[in-house]
């Protein structure tokens, strides 16, 4: 005896014409509405192109001197800022430095696309129980559900190319940071709250000199996994055009390049590593500073 016996099952020219009703349906949304939806993402296309020329024409040196720059500031660890300028000389000598450029690129781009989206939404989380409500189901499909399916309704609007790789990046990599800066605020000692009232402080006052700056470390842990998520999704969005480290391993894989694989493969590494350290170090120092101002 079957487990569904006596329950009633969609027959499957039901099942069918309601698969072919949702298909049509979405069709004809992409060809009233496809045009729209590019022109409205065209800042977006425009700004990720710019920042990609500007990394991939700027000369090496001066990219490597800031990128240095950036890690020394965030890390303070000279061992860390080598490490950085090691790994980035290895990739230039290889010759993957314009593709690691063009997925550097992406990266920045979509994680600040991420976080520009992300904190808004995870402080409403954190002020609105009916909003998490909402929310986490949807932050539960965003993280489950397979990447590539994300590629099918963004190619259906927007075609091939760089901003339907971005948007399909930025669905995948947002949800760390909503989640951990809703954790963040809802984790503020309430004692702390209790005496900014105390002091007459508004909502937008306890929010900005109070439950921010005291969140910020865990806002970073989702910064970093916001990150990593990004770079995990670098293969999969040059499926539909994006240029950088990804369409080179999906070139090793259609014709069996070991090395252009593997070598492609520790690129992105790399990358991961440098990002993933700087990121960790610059929230551990900010660990240690608020820890001090309360000492």
């Amino acid at each position: 005896m079957s487990f569904f016996d006596g329950f009633p099952v969609m027959e499957a020219d039901t099942l069918t014409a309601l698969k072919k009703a949702i298909d049509g349906g979405f069709r004809a949304f992409t060809r009233e509405f496809g045009a729209t939806v590019e022109d409205f993402f065209l800042p977006l296309r425009s700004f990720l192109i710019f920042v990609e020329r500007l990394l991939v024409t700027t000369p090496w040196p001066v990219v490597l001197l800031v990128i240095a720059g950036l890690v020394y500031l965030a890390s303070r660890s000279p061992r860390l800022v080598a490490g950085a300028v090691v790994a980035l000389m290895a990739i230039g000598y290889f010759g993957m430095w314009e593709d690691t450029m063009r997925t550097l690129a992406m990266i920045v781009v979509a994680t600040l696309m991420s976080v520009a989206i992300g904190i808004p939404l995870g402080i409403l989380m954190a002020w609105s129980a009916r909003a998490r409500a909402v929310l986490l189901p949807v932050l539960d499909v965003m993280q489950t559900m397979p990447s590539f399916v994300y590629l099918i309704p963004v190619v259906m609007l927007l075609g091939i190319g760089k901003v339907p790789g971005l948007i399909a990046v930025v669905i995948y990599a947002a949800p760390p940071i909503i989640r951990l800066t809703n954790l963040g605020i809802r984790l503020v000692d309430k004692d702390v709250l209790e005496a900014a009232d105390a002091f007459g402080a508004s909502a937008c006052q306890k929010l900005g000199k109070v439950q921010l700056p005291l969140a910020l470390p865990t806002i970073m842990a989702g910064i970093n996994q916001t990150i990593m998520a990004a770079l995990s999704m670098v293969v999969v969005a040059s499926m539909i055009g994006v240029q950088g480290l990804g369409q080179p391993v999906l070139k090793a894989i259609a014709n069996q390049y070991f090395t252009l694989g593997v070598f492609n493969g520790f690129a992105i590494v790399g990358i991961a590593i440098i990002f993933d350290r700087t990121s960790q170090a610059f929230g551990r120092r900010l660990q240690k500073h608020r820890e001090a101002e309360h000492a």
